[in-house]
């Protein structure tokens, strides 16, 4: 969201005197709501982000934002630098990360088996799960010649990504539908699918082979397959994938290594706790 002028005047004004002070104590309704809103948005600015570009992402009024941020700092889901006048996320915020990612696997188990795919095919893997109407990376590794645009925590596009499309495919119907009739197909790129009749199309042909694809729809200059992670008669657990610049490999050369996506989903499958 884009703050109006007045706005982002003020809190960058404010930003050179800001420091964090004592919380107050007696929130109100919303206040929980708003706290985490700001955790989530300070998500994304891992170096740092100052009072007013928070005010300006939020909408939230600048005293609302900075008693928020204090109580974060305070409580230890944030930090604050006072050199820079930045708040970023803190350490406990990693600490319930790494705990929530031992819990599900993704750490001793998810990571090996990403780590063997990625050296049997020479292309970066990507496990990622259905978190509303977006797929949550949970783990990557690069390939050796290329550094994927996806970190784990990133949020994407279930319409234009392998991952996405391989999620809806193998989701519960009603899921599914639900999905598919409400997302936004806003397009990422000039090639990317943006009519919900297509995408139907597209999900039904997923089912039916087993796999979901993209060329350069959700990102320029980079394709992926992606196969679905679901244990034996049991729900849908992740989606797996590879991915390649173009300059690389084309779709039809990622299409090849499709055997050892599935021979790795079904590792991933028999190790992985469901979700609930």
């Amino acid at each position: 969201m884009s703050p109006t002028n007045t706005t982002a005047s003020a809190a960058g004004a404010a930003d050179a005197a800001i420091a964090p002070a004592p919380a107050r104590p007696g929130d109100r309704s919303g206040t929980v709501r708003k706290g985490l809103t700001l955790l989530e948005l300070l998500a994304n600015y891992p170096h740092g982000a100052t009072a007013g570009q928070i005010v300006a992402d939020s909408g939230y009024a600048f005293s609302t934002c900075y008693r928020l941020l204090t109580t974060l700092v305070d409580s230890g889901f944030a930090e604050y630098d006072t050199a820079t006048k930045q708040y970023r996320l803190g350490l406990l915020v990693f600490q319930m990360g790494q705990k929530v990612a031992t819990a599900r696997g993704y750490s001793g188990t998810a990571l090996p088996v990403l780590r063997r795919l990625t050296e049997a095919t020479g292309e970066s893997s990507l496990l990622a799960v259905l978190d509303g109407d977006r797929f949550l990376t949970v783990h990557t590794v690069d390939g050796p010649n290329h550094r994927i645009t996806t970190d784990p925590g990133d949020r994407g596009e279930l319409h234009t990504s392998s991952l996405g499309r391989a999620l809806l495919a193998f989701s519960p119907q009603d899921t599914r539908d639900e999905l598919v009739a409400t997302l936004d197909l806003a397009p990422r790129t000039d090639r990317s699918l943006a009519d919900r009749g297509e995408l139907k199309k597209i999900l039904e042909e997923t089912r039916e082979r087993g796999w979901a694809s993209q060329d350069q729809e959700h990102d320029d200059g980079m394709c992926a397959v992606a196969v679905p992670v679901m244990t034996p008669g049991g729900p849908l657990v992740a989606a797996l994938a590879l991915a390649a610049p173009v300059y690389r490999s084309d779709l039809a050369g990622l299409e090849q290594h499709i055997p050892l996506l599935k021979d790795a989903a079904i590792q991933l499958a028999s190790q992985l706790p469901q979700r609930p």
